[in-house]
Protein backbone atom coordinates (compact mmCIF):
# COMPACT_ATOMS: atom_id res chain seq x y z
CA UNK A 1 0.00 0.00 0.00
CA UNK A 2 0.74 3.26 -0.59
CA UNK A 3 -0.06 6.61 0.67
CA UNK A 4 -1.77 8.84 -2.41
CA UNK A 5 0.19 11.86 -2.44
CA UNK A 6 -2.61 14.17 -4.10
CA UNK A 7 -5.09 12.81 -1.53
CA UNK A 8 -2.55 13.53 1.10
CA UNK A 9 -1.19 17.14 0.04
CA UNK A 10 -4.98 17.95 -0.23
CA UNK A 11 -5.91 17.00 3.65
CA UNK A 12 -3.00 19.52 4.36
CA UNK A 13 -4.22 22.09 2.33
CA UNK A 14 -7.31 21.62 4.18
CA UNK A 15 -5.92 22.18 7.69
CA UNK A 16 -4.10 25.30 5.97
CA UNK A 17 -0.65 24.21 4.63
CA UNK A 18 0.44 25.67 2.02
CA UNK A 19 3.84 27.32 1.80
CA UNK A 20 6.76 24.33 2.01
CA UNK A 21 10.72 24.83 2.30
CA UNK A 22 12.87 21.91 2.29
CA UNK A 23 15.77 19.67 1.13
CA UNK A 24 15.36 16.62 -1.73
CA UNK A 25 15.14 13.42 -0.46
CA UNK A 26 14.48 10.45 -3.03
CA UNK A 27 11.85 8.88 0.32
CA UNK A 28 10.01 12.37 -0.23
CA UNK A 29 10.12 13.42 -3.62
CA UNK A 30 6.41 12.68 -4.24
CA UNK A 31 5.12 15.01 -1.42
CA UNK A 32 8.02 17.33 -2.41
CA UNK A 33 6.76 17.45 -6.33
CA UNK A 34 3.39 17.98 -5.09
CA UNK A 35 4.11 21.04 -3.08
CA UNK A 36 6.43 22.37 -5.91
CA UNK A 37 3.22 21.52 -8.27
CA UNK A 38 0.42 22.76 -6.28
CA UNK A 39 1.51 25.12 -3.66
CA UNK A 40 4.36 28.02 -2.44
CA UNK A 41 7.87 26.48 -1.97
CA UNK A 42 10.58 27.90 -1.48
CA UNK A 43 13.90 25.37 -2.12
CA UNK A 44 16.38 25.96 0.18
CA UNK A 45 20.48 25.80 0.26
CA UNK A 46 20.40 23.34 3.62
CA UNK A 47 17.81 22.03 6.04
CA UNK A 48 18.35 24.92 8.85
CA UNK A 49 17.54 27.43 6.37
CA UNK A 50 14.66 25.92 5.57
CA UNK A 51 13.06 25.58 8.94
CA UNK A 52 14.31 29.28 9.61
CA UNK A 53 11.75 30.30 6.02
CA UNK A 54 9.02 28.06 7.92
CA UNK A 55 9.29 30.04 11.15
CA UNK A 56 9.12 33.53 8.96
CA UNK A 57 6.27 31.87 7.39
CA UNK A 58 4.69 31.18 10.78
CA UNK A 59 5.08 34.33 12.00
CA UNK A 60 3.40 35.61 8.67
CA UNK A 61 0.18 33.76 10.11
CA UNK A 62 0.98 31.36 7.74
CA UNK A 63 1.02 27.52 8.16
CA UNK A 64 4.04 25.60 7.09
CA UNK A 65 5.47 22.45 5.82
CA UNK A 66 9.39 21.88 5.90
CA UNK A 67 10.89 18.48 5.09
CA UNK A 68 14.32 17.01 4.97
CA UNK A 69 16.36 14.08 4.49
CA UNK A 70 17.34 12.56 8.50
CA UNK A 71 20.85 13.31 7.54
CA UNK A 72 19.58 16.83 7.27
CA UNK A 73 17.78 16.93 10.17
CA UNK A 74 21.53 17.32 12.11
CA UNK A 75 22.00 20.83 10.24
CA UNK A 76 18.37 21.54 11.40
CA UNK A 77 19.54 21.41 15.20
CA UNK A 78 20.31 24.98 15.83
CA UNK A 79 16.79 26.57 14.90
CA UNK A 80 15.09 23.70 15.53
CA UNK A 81 16.29 23.83 19.47
CA UNK A 82 17.05 27.76 20.29
CA UNK A 83 14.30 29.51 17.50
CA UNK A 84 11.14 27.18 17.46
CA UNK A 85 11.88 26.39 20.56
CA UNK A 86 12.70 29.47 22.19
CA UNK A 87 10.22 31.30 20.65
CA UNK A 88 7.26 28.39 20.51
CA UNK A 89 7.26 28.91 16.83
CA UNK A 90 5.63 25.49 15.18
CA UNK A 91 6.39 23.85 12.45
CA UNK A 92 4.89 20.64 10.60
CA UNK A 93 8.28 18.37 9.62
CA UNK A 94 8.82 15.76 7.08
CA UNK A 95 12.05 13.42 7.76
CA UNK A 96 13.07 10.96 5.73
CA UNK A 97 14.22 7.18 7.54
CA UNK A 98 17.10 7.01 5.17
CA UNK A 99 19.18 3.84 6.75
CA UNK A 100 16.63 1.94 8.67
CA UNK A 101 17.98 -1.15 9.99
CA UNK A 102 17.51 -3.98 7.86
CA UNK A 103 16.83 -1.71 4.60
CA UNK A 104 19.50 -1.73 1.81
CA UNK A 105 20.56 1.87 2.29
CA UNK A 106 23.65 3.59 1.49
CA UNK A 107 26.82 3.73 4.40
CA UNK A 108 26.30 7.02 5.22
CA UNK A 109 22.94 6.63 6.33
CA UNK A 110 23.63 3.74 8.56
CA UNK A 111 24.16 5.81 12.21
CA UNK A 112 21.25 8.41 11.12
CA UNK A 113 19.06 5.13 10.53
CA UNK A 114 19.40 4.19 14.11
CA UNK A 115 18.81 7.92 15.89
CA UNK A 116 16.50 9.52 14.15
CA UNK A 117 14.04 9.03 16.34
CA UNK A 118 16.00 9.37 19.17
CA UNK A 119 17.27 12.93 17.95
CA UNK A 120 13.56 14.14 17.46
CA UNK A 121 12.88 12.80 21.21
CA UNK A 122 15.98 15.01 22.52
CA UNK A 123 15.08 18.01 20.96
CA UNK A 124 11.60 17.79 22.69
CA UNK A 125 9.95 16.98 19.26
CA UNK A 126 6.85 15.46 18.84
CA UNK A 127 6.81 12.82 16.26
CA UNK A 128 4.85 10.07 14.31
CA UNK A 129 5.87 7.03 11.42
CA UNK A 130 3.71 8.28 8.62
CA UNK A 131 0.85 5.63 7.37
CA UNK A 132 0.86 4.03 4.26
CA UNK A 133 -3.17 3.87 5.16
CA UNK A 134 -4.86 7.72 4.20
CA UNK A 135 -7.26 7.16 6.80
CA UNK A 136 -4.81 6.66 9.24
CA UNK A 137 -2.23 9.57 7.68
CA UNK A 138 -6.02 12.01 8.02
CA UNK A 139 -6.35 10.99 11.85
CA UNK A 140 -2.25 11.70 12.41
CA UNK A 141 -2.79 15.13 10.77
CA UNK A 142 -5.61 15.98 13.18
CA UNK A 143 -3.08 15.28 16.06
CA UNK A 144 0.08 17.20 14.02
CA UNK A 145 -1.99 19.77 13.87
CA UNK A 146 -2.99 20.17 16.90
CA UNK A 147 0.24 20.17 18.48
CA UNK A 148 0.87 22.67 15.64
CA UNK A 149 -1.39 24.89 17.12
CA UNK A 150 -0.39 24.45 20.71
CA UNK A 151 2.85 26.16 19.11
CA UNK A 152 4.98 23.37 18.92
CA UNK A 153 6.87 21.45 16.06
CA UNK A 154 5.71 17.99 14.76
CA UNK A 155 7.50 15.30 12.67
CA UNK A 156 6.10 12.96 10.12
CA UNK A 157 8.87 10.11 10.06
CA UNK A 158 9.14 8.69 6.53
CA UNK A 159 9.52 5.28 5.70
CA UNK A 160 10.58 4.19 2.04
CA UNK A 161 8.19 3.84 -0.20
CA UNK A 162 5.22 5.56 1.70
CA UNK A 163 4.19 8.04 -0.64
CA UNK A 164 2.84 6.61 -4.36
CA UNK A 165 4.30 9.00 -7.26
CA UNK A 166 3.56 12.28 -8.31
CA UNK A 167 5.49 13.20 -11.60
CA UNK A 168 6.68 17.04 -11.52
CA UNK A 169 5.20 19.62 -13.64
CA UNK A 170 7.13 21.20 -16.11
CA UNK A 171 8.86 24.12 -14.41
CA UNK A 172 9.55 27.72 -15.97
CA UNK A 173 14.01 28.23 -15.96
CA UNK A 174 14.24 30.52 -12.96
CA UNK A 175 17.07 32.91 -13.54
CA UNK A 176 17.93 35.89 -11.55
CA UNK A 177 20.21 38.70 -12.46
CA UNK A 178 21.41 41.26 -10.49
CA UNK A 179 20.24 44.65 -12.59
CA UNK A 180 22.28 47.18 -10.21
CA UNK A 181 25.69 47.27 -8.44
CA UNK A 182 27.16 49.98 -6.07
CA UNK A 183 30.20 49.13 -5.05
CA UNK A 184 32.86 51.08 -2.63
CA UNK A 185 33.88 54.26 -4.02
CA UNK A 186 35.26 56.13 -1.65
CA UNK A 187 36.25 56.27 1.85
CA UNK A 188 33.84 55.19 4.47
CA UNK A 189 32.07 56.83 7.67
CA UNK A 190 32.44 53.36 9.81
CA UNK A 191 29.68 54.11 11.91
CA UNK A 192 29.16 51.91 14.92
CA UNK A 193 26.50 48.56 14.71
CA UNK A 194 24.81 50.88 16.96
CA UNK A 195 24.84 54.11 15.71
CA UNK A 196 23.27 51.51 12.42
CA UNK A 197 20.62 50.53 14.50
CA UNK A 198 20.05 53.97 16.30
CA UNK A 199 19.24 55.43 12.36
CA UNK A 200 17.08 52.50 11.07
CA UNK A 201 14.94 52.64 14.50
CA UNK A 202 14.40 56.38 13.59
CA UNK A 203 13.36 55.99 10.38
CA UNK A 204 11.11 52.81 10.95
CA UNK A 205 7.54 52.91 10.32
CA UNK A 206 4.56 50.96 11.12
CA UNK A 207 4.85 49.44 7.54
CA UNK A 208 8.79 48.60 8.42
CA UNK A 209 9.62 45.34 10.15
CA UNK A 210 13.25 44.86 11.60
CA UNK A 211 14.69 41.39 12.46
CA UNK A 212 17.74 41.31 14.55
CA UNK A 213 20.70 38.92 13.89
CA UNK A 214 21.68 37.14 17.51
CA UNK A 215 24.07 38.43 19.74
CA UNK A 216 24.70 42.19 20.60
CA UNK A 217 22.72 43.19 17.09
CA UNK A 218 19.54 42.31 18.60
CA UNK A 219 20.45 43.59 21.97
CA UNK A 220 21.04 46.63 20.81
CA UNK A 221 18.28 47.23 18.81
CA UNK A 222 16.11 46.24 21.89
CA UNK A 223 18.06 49.54 23.91
CA UNK A 224 17.74 51.56 20.95
CA UNK A 225 14.01 51.38 21.02
CA UNK A 226 11.84 48.19 21.93
CA UNK A 227 8.91 48.06 19.15
CA UNK A 228 6.44 45.69 18.63
CA UNK A 229 7.53 45.70 14.79
CA UNK A 230 10.94 44.54 15.85
CA UNK A 231 12.46 40.78 16.19
CA UNK A 232 15.39 39.79 18.20
CA UNK A 233 16.76 36.83 17.39
CA UNK A 234 18.22 34.35 20.26
CA UNK A 235 20.53 31.45 19.14
CA UNK A 236 19.75 29.83 15.39
CA UNK A 237 23.37 32.28 14.11
CA UNK A 238 22.95 32.63 10.56
CA UNK A 239 18.96 32.27 10.09
CA UNK A 240 17.98 35.75 10.50
CA UNK A 241 17.99 36.05 6.32
CA UNK A 242 15.91 33.05 5.91
CA UNK A 243 13.37 34.22 8.50
CA UNK A 244 13.40 37.26 6.72
CA UNK A 245 12.70 35.51 3.52
CA UNK A 246 9.66 33.97 5.17
CA UNK A 247 7.97 36.78 6.32
CA UNK A 248 8.42 39.03 3.75
CA UNK A 249 7.19 36.54 0.57
CA UNK A 250 3.86 36.08 3.25
CA UNK A 251 2.95 39.65 3.83
CA UNK A 252 3.17 41.36 0.75
CA UNK A 253 2.05 44.56 2.55
CA UNK A 254 5.20 45.26 5.22
CA UNK A 255 8.69 45.83 4.43
CA UNK A 256 11.11 43.70 6.15
CA UNK A 257 14.58 44.35 6.69
CA UNK A 258 16.89 41.43 8.17
CA UNK A 259 19.72 43.25 10.12
CA UNK A 260 22.69 40.45 9.38
CA UNK A 261 26.27 40.48 11.00
CA UNK A 262 29.22 39.04 9.06
CA UNK A 263 29.95 36.18 11.33
CA UNK A 264 26.35 35.11 11.13
CA UNK A 265 25.97 35.56 7.38
CA UNK A 266 29.29 33.57 6.80
CA UNK A 267 27.77 30.61 8.85
CA UNK A 268 25.10 30.33 6.35
CA UNK A 269 26.36 31.98 3.29
CA UNK A 270 24.24 29.52 0.63
CA UNK A 271 20.98 31.38 2.12
CA UNK A 272 21.88 34.76 -0.06
CA UNK A 273 21.62 32.66 -3.29
CA UNK A 274 18.10 31.24 -1.72
CA UNK A 275 17.02 34.75 -1.05
CA UNK A 276 18.32 36.15 -4.47
CA UNK A 277 16.02 33.49 -6.37
CA UNK A 278 12.97 33.58 -4.24
CA UNK A 279 12.68 37.25 -2.41
CA UNK A 280 9.84 39.64 -3.02
CA UNK A 281 10.12 42.91 -3.55
CA UNK A 282 9.32 43.97 0.38
CA UNK A 283 12.37 42.31 1.12
CA UNK A 284 16.15 43.85 2.31
CA UNK A 285 19.03 41.92 3.81
CA UNK A 286 21.15 44.12 5.92
CA UNK A 287 24.80 43.25 6.17
CA UNK A 288 26.87 45.53 9.19
CA UNK A 289 29.57 43.89 8.84
CA UNK A 290 32.62 44.82 11.70
CA UNK A 291 34.97 42.16 10.55
CA UNK A 292 34.78 40.34 14.12
CA UNK A 293 32.64 38.03 16.19
CA UNK A 294 31.81 40.83 18.47
CA UNK A 295 29.37 39.30 20.88
CA UNK A 296 31.94 36.39 21.84
CA UNK A 297 35.13 39.23 22.60
CA UNK A 298 36.09 40.08 19.15
CA UNK A 299 37.58 37.43 17.44
CA UNK A 300 38.05 38.58 13.76
CA UNK A 301 35.95 37.15 11.03
CA UNK A 302 37.17 36.06 7.44
CA UNK A 303 35.04 39.10 6.35
CA UNK A 304 37.79 41.13 5.27
CA UNK A 305 38.29 39.27 2.72
CA UNK A 306 35.16 38.82 0.79
CA UNK A 307 33.57 41.59 -1.03
CA UNK A 308 29.55 40.86 0.32
CA UNK A 309 28.38 43.13 -2.25
CA UNK A 310 29.94 41.34 -5.36
CA UNK A 311 28.82 38.16 -4.05
CA UNK A 312 25.05 39.04 -3.65
CA UNK A 313 25.19 40.59 -7.32
CA UNK A 314 26.39 37.11 -8.54
CA UNK A 315 23.88 34.90 -6.94
CA UNK A 316 21.11 37.16 -8.31
CA UNK A 317 19.89 40.22 -6.20
CA UNK A 318 18.52 42.38 -8.25
CA UNK A 319 20.08 45.35 -6.82
CA UNK A 320 23.29 44.62 -4.30
CA UNK A 321 24.26 48.06 -2.88
CA UNK A 322 27.14 49.45 -0.83
CA UNK A 323 26.60 52.43 1.61
CA UNK A 324 29.47 54.38 2.78
CA UNK A 325 27.84 56.40 5.59
CA UNK A 326 24.55 56.74 7.65
CA UNK A 327 22.83 59.27 5.48
CA UNK A 328 23.31 56.98 2.66
CA UNK A 329 22.54 54.06 4.40
CA UNK A 330 19.13 55.93 5.32
CA UNK A 331 18.22 57.06 1.19
CA UNK A 332 18.86 53.60 0.44
CA UNK A 333 16.19 52.39 1.95
CA UNK A 334 13.92 55.26 1.11
CA UNK A 335 14.84 54.50 -2.31
CA UNK A 336 13.90 51.06 -1.75
CA UNK A 337 10.23 51.56 0.00
CA UNK A 338 9.79 53.65 -3.23
CA UNK A 339 11.07 51.63 -5.43
CA UNK A 340 10.37 48.25 -4.22
CA UNK A 341 13.41 45.85 -5.47
CA UNK A 342 14.71 42.67 -3.70
CA UNK A 343 18.01 44.55 -2.54
CA UNK A 344 21.05 43.30 -0.85
CA UNK A 345 22.77 46.51 1.53
CA UNK A 346 26.33 46.52 3.23
CA UNK A 347 27.38 48.94 5.17
CA UNK A 348 30.90 48.52 7.07
CA UNK A 349 31.06 48.81 10.94
CA UNK A 350 33.73 49.93 13.81
CA UNK A 351 33.82 47.07 16.64
CA UNK A 352 32.73 48.06 20.09
CA UNK A 353 29.66 48.56 21.72
CA UNK A 354 28.04 50.64 24.69
CA UNK A 355 29.08 49.59 28.11
CA UNK A 356 26.89 47.33 30.19
CA UNK A 357 24.75 46.58 27.07
CA UNK A 358 21.67 45.11 28.43
CA UNK A 359 19.65 42.53 27.24
CA UNK A 360 15.47 42.25 26.17
CA UNK A 361 12.99 42.01 29.25
CA UNK A 362 10.55 40.81 27.12
CA UNK A 363 10.95 37.20 26.57
CA UNK A 364 11.49 35.27 22.91
CA UNK A 365 8.05 34.16 23.03
CA UNK A 366 6.66 37.24 23.86
CA UNK A 367 8.52 38.83 21.01
CA UNK A 368 6.83 36.40 18.55
CA UNK A 369 3.37 37.03 19.92
CA UNK A 370 3.12 40.81 19.65
CA UNK A 371 5.03 40.77 16.67
CA UNK A 372 2.09 38.55 15.30
CA UNK A 373 -0.23 40.45 16.34
CA UNK A 374 1.40 43.78 14.73
CA UNK A 375 1.16 41.88 11.33
CA UNK A 376 -2.18 39.83 12.06
CA UNK A 377 -3.94 43.88 12.49
CA UNK A 378 -2.86 45.12 8.73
Amino acid sequence: MKLNTYDFGSELKELGYDFYSGVPCSFLNSLINYAINECDYVMSSNEGDAVATCAGATLAGKKSVVMMQNSGLTNATSPLTSLNYSFKLPVLGFVSLRGEPGLNDEPQHELMGTITEKFLDLMQVEWEYLSADLTIAKKQLIRANDCFENNKPFFFVVKKGTFDTVSLNNQPDKVVINKELQTKTRAEQLPRRLDVLERLSKIQDDKLVLLATTGKTGRELYEVEDRVNNFYMVGSMGSISAIGLGLAKNQPNKNVIAIDGDGALLMRMGNLATNASYATSNFMHLLIDNHMHDSTGGQATVSKSIDFVQVAANVGFQRSIFVHSLDELEQEIANWKTNPTPTFVCINASPGTKENLGRPKVKPFEVKERLINFLRDE
